[in-house]
């Protein structure tokens, strides 16, 4: 048996036993239904904040002080405009109240109104109309003045019926469009941000807990260092790939049946969403970048991790850990937003920021050249990232390793 295959068969060994003291173990099973549990929390705060914003939204208002037959116009230009805005930006409900002795004093009462949330009322002759409004209400004061520009222009045009009817017909798109394009890319940024958050985070007590315990010890003198750093990183690395698997699946099954259960609108701005080199060629590049992401990302946490003597040291060492995780999500979600800056290519060549702006690059670019070339690059740096680490833990900790190139000259002089 050669060299390079005894630390193939040494590396693995550690992962075998990493993967099996971590998946065989009653903690994996609530590691596993983590997400479940995130879900839950942020479903029940959102179900919270859209009550807050329906009980402020059926509170507020905007008013045109109007009577007669103007009022009757009113109300029927207001529905023609809403057809314009989606449900969500839509303007406040309107209210048509008919003018009193002195219209300006109602529109100040109307404004201070207790149990109501005006934000602008309207008063006055439609050539010259007067508005008051509140501080945040300056989008209500604009829509009452189109509001009142249209009703005069129907009164001056005798009917407040369309004066043209269009024919609309319905085109599919064929491929993804540019937004959502741009929307796929941050999507994949955000996607391997929070696996990589969950997942890459959990190599480093591994080697700190195996340190206190004077494991490592036992381990770095039956093979060779970096083949324990390998090892432990791979072995890691399937308990990631055994997540992902296991809610892949469930995504997947949940996903087949919600495709037919989903709002027409909503499944054909979906299909305005996808990645420019395609879906196939997209999965494929979203699972090597993950990979590298993973072993980028796992190799630091592991050197890292190693370095730390006590659960203390480790806990102190969370808060940058994190740090660098969102600064290499900042950095690659603004190369997602600008692929063609030299933000972008930075983001590209920087090797703990290349994965994630990569990904991205699938997502905005049809060109496959490129990831050849930045997976190799990222592989390249593993291999460092790793080597470095063993290095350090075994200079730094163990206090061994070989000696200083002048002493070994001379050693061999004398």
């Amino acid at each position: 048996m050669n060299g390079f295959s005894r630390l193939v068969r040494q590396t693995m060994t550690i992962a075998r036993r990493d993967f099996v003291a971590t998946v065989f173990t009653p903690t994996f099973l609530l590691f596993l239904l983590a997400p479940l549990m995130m879900l839950a929390f942020g479903t029940v705060g959102g179900l919270g904040a859209q009550k807050m914003a329906m009980s402020g939204d059926s509170k507020s208002r905007i008013v045109f002080i109007a009577g007669g037959e103007q009022a009757r116009t009113v109300i029927a230009m207001d529905k023609q405009l809403r057809r314009m805005f989606s449900l969500a930006t839509q303007p406040a409900d309107l209210i048509v109240e008919a003018p009193s002795a002195n219209p300006r004093e109602q529109a100040k009462a109307l404004i201070d109104r207790k149990g109501v949330d005006t934000y602008a009322v309207l008063y006055g002759p439609l050539e010259r109309p007067q508005i008051l409004h509140v501080e945040n209400g300056p989008r209500s004061a604009e829509y009452l003045a189109e509001l009142a520009n249209q009703v005069l222009r129907a009164q001056r045009a005798g009917t407040d019926a369309p004066l043209s009817e269009a024919t609309k017909t319905v085109v599919s798109r064929t491929t993804a469009s540019e937004s959502g394009q741009g929307q796929a890319a941050f999507f994949t940024v955000f996607a391997l941000f929070i696996v990589s958050l969950m997942l890459a985070g959990q190599v480093v007590g591994t080697m700190a807990e195996e340190r206190s315990n004077k494991v490592i010890e036992i381990l770095a003198a039956a093979v060779p260092l970096e083949s324990v750093f390998f090892g432990k990183l791979l072995g890691m690395f399937g308990v990631a790939v055994l997540f992902l698997v296991f809610w892949g699946t469930v995504v997947i099954g949940l996903g087949s049946n919600a495709a037919s259960v989903m709002p027409a609108r909503l499944a054909s701005e979906l299909a305005t969403v996808g990645p420019a080199v395609g879906f196939i060629p997209y999965a494929l590049l979203f699972f090597a970048y993950f990979v590298m992401a993973y072993m980028l990302l796992g190799a630091v946490f592991l050197g890292l991790g190693a370095q730390a003597g006590t659960q203390r040291e480790l806990q102190m060492m969370s808060l940058p850990i994190t740090i660098f995780q969102v600064a290499m999500f900042g950095l690659a979600a603004v190369a997602a937003g600008s692929p063609d800056s030299w933000l972008a290519t930075a983001a590209e060549l920087f090797p703990f920021s290349s994965p994630f702006a990569m990904a991205a690059r699938a997502a905005n670019s049809p060109e496959l050249w490129r990831h050849f070339a930045a997976l190799a690059w990222q592989a390249l740096w593993v291999v460092i990232t790793v080597s470095i680490a063993a290095r350090l833990f075994r200079r730094g900790v163990l206090q061994s390793g070989s000696p200083k190139l002048w002493r070994r000259k001379a050693a061999a002089a004398a």
